[in-house]
Protein backbone atom coordinates (compact mmCIF):
# COMPACT_ATOMS: atom_id res chain seq x y z
CA UNK A 1 0.00 0.00 0.00
CA UNK A 2 1.22 3.76 -0.84
CA UNK A 3 -0.69 5.58 1.66
CA UNK A 4 -4.04 5.07 3.92
CA UNK A 5 -5.82 7.31 6.26
CA UNK A 6 -5.87 6.74 9.93
CA UNK A 7 -8.01 8.32 12.83
CA UNK A 8 -6.34 8.84 16.51
CA UNK A 9 -6.86 11.87 18.72
CA UNK A 10 -10.72 12.96 17.27
CA UNK A 11 -8.40 13.64 13.77
CA UNK A 12 -7.87 11.84 10.55
CA UNK A 13 -4.14 12.05 8.96
CA UNK A 14 -2.70 10.48 5.86
CA UNK A 15 -0.14 8.29 6.33
CA UNK A 16 2.78 7.12 3.99
CA UNK A 17 5.96 4.48 4.65
CA UNK A 18 8.36 6.42 6.18
CA UNK A 19 6.43 9.60 6.96
CA UNK A 20 6.97 11.49 9.67
CA UNK A 21 3.76 12.93 11.76
CA UNK A 22 2.71 14.89 14.62
CA UNK A 23 -0.11 13.29 16.49
CA UNK A 24 -2.66 14.65 19.81
CA UNK A 25 -0.60 12.74 22.84
CA UNK A 26 -0.19 9.34 23.04
CA UNK A 27 0.56 7.08 26.15
CA UNK A 28 4.06 5.69 24.97
CA UNK A 29 7.48 6.13 25.57
CA UNK A 30 9.90 7.40 22.59
CA UNK A 31 10.91 4.16 20.90
CA UNK A 32 8.12 2.35 21.71
CA UNK A 33 5.78 0.70 18.27
CA UNK A 34 1.90 1.75 17.94
CA UNK A 35 -0.52 0.10 15.95
CA UNK A 36 -3.65 2.03 14.59
CA UNK A 37 -6.23 -0.31 13.60
CA UNK A 38 -8.65 2.51 13.37
CA UNK A 39 -8.33 2.62 8.89
CA UNK A 40 -10.80 4.71 7.35
CA UNK A 41 -9.15 4.55 3.69
CA UNK A 42 -6.09 2.56 1.74
CA UNK A 43 -4.89 3.65 -1.70
CA UNK A 44 -2.42 1.79 -3.67
CA UNK A 45 -1.50 0.35 -7.29
CA UNK A 46 -4.34 -2.20 -6.83
CA UNK A 47 -7.21 1.38 -6.47
CA UNK A 48 -9.15 2.33 -3.94
CA UNK A 49 -10.16 0.70 -0.62
CA UNK A 50 -12.64 2.59 1.59
CA UNK A 51 -14.14 1.08 4.74
CA UNK A 52 -17.54 1.43 6.04
CA UNK A 53 -16.47 3.06 8.91
CA UNK A 54 -13.10 0.76 8.92
CA UNK A 55 -11.36 -1.40 6.71
CA UNK A 56 -11.57 -4.95 7.70
CA UNK A 57 -8.04 -6.39 9.17
CA UNK A 58 -5.65 -3.14 7.69
CA UNK A 59 -3.58 -1.56 10.78
CA UNK A 60 -0.80 0.91 10.47
CA UNK A 61 2.72 0.53 12.55
CA UNK A 62 4.30 3.27 13.42
CA UNK A 63 7.65 4.15 15.91
CA UNK A 64 7.36 6.80 18.45
CA UNK A 65 10.16 9.03 18.08
CA UNK A 66 9.24 11.56 20.66
CA UNK A 67 6.75 13.17 23.00
CA UNK A 68 6.84 17.36 22.42
CA UNK A 69 4.62 20.38 23.53
CA UNK A 70 3.32 22.59 19.98
CA UNK A 71 3.97 26.25 20.10
CA UNK A 72 2.32 28.62 22.62
CA UNK A 73 -0.62 29.42 21.99
CA UNK A 74 -1.54 33.30 23.13
CA UNK A 75 -5.25 33.68 24.93
CA UNK A 76 -6.02 37.57 25.72
CA UNK A 77 -9.05 38.71 26.75
CA UNK A 78 -9.93 42.39 27.64
CA UNK A 79 -12.91 44.26 28.41
CA UNK A 80 -13.01 47.29 26.49
CA UNK A 81 -13.25 50.58 28.95
CA UNK A 82 -13.05 48.62 32.15
CA UNK A 83 -9.30 48.57 32.49
CA UNK A 84 -9.52 44.40 32.50
CA UNK A 85 -7.16 42.63 30.98
CA UNK A 86 -6.08 38.86 30.64
CA UNK A 87 -3.45 37.03 28.86
CA UNK A 88 -2.91 33.23 29.34
CA UNK A 89 -0.79 30.83 27.10
CA UNK A 90 -1.18 27.06 26.23
CA UNK A 91 0.67 24.55 24.91
CA UNK A 92 -0.68 21.32 23.72
CA UNK A 93 1.00 18.20 24.35
CA UNK A 94 1.83 16.14 21.26
CA UNK A 95 3.92 12.66 20.26
CA UNK A 96 6.20 12.76 17.01
CA UNK A 97 5.79 8.86 14.69
CA UNK A 98 7.45 7.44 11.55
CA UNK A 99 5.41 5.41 10.04
CA UNK A 100 6.95 1.96 9.84
CA UNK A 101 4.75 0.18 7.84
CA UNK A 102 0.65 -0.40 6.59
CA UNK A 103 -0.70 -3.39 5.94
CA UNK A 104 -4.12 -4.53 4.38
CA UNK A 105 -5.83 -8.04 5.16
Amino acid sequence: MTYAVIRTGGKQYRVTPDAVLTVEKLEAEPGATVTFHDVLLLGGEAGLTVGAPTVPGASVTATVVKQSRGDKVLIFKKRRRQNSRRKNGHRQHQTVLKIASITAA
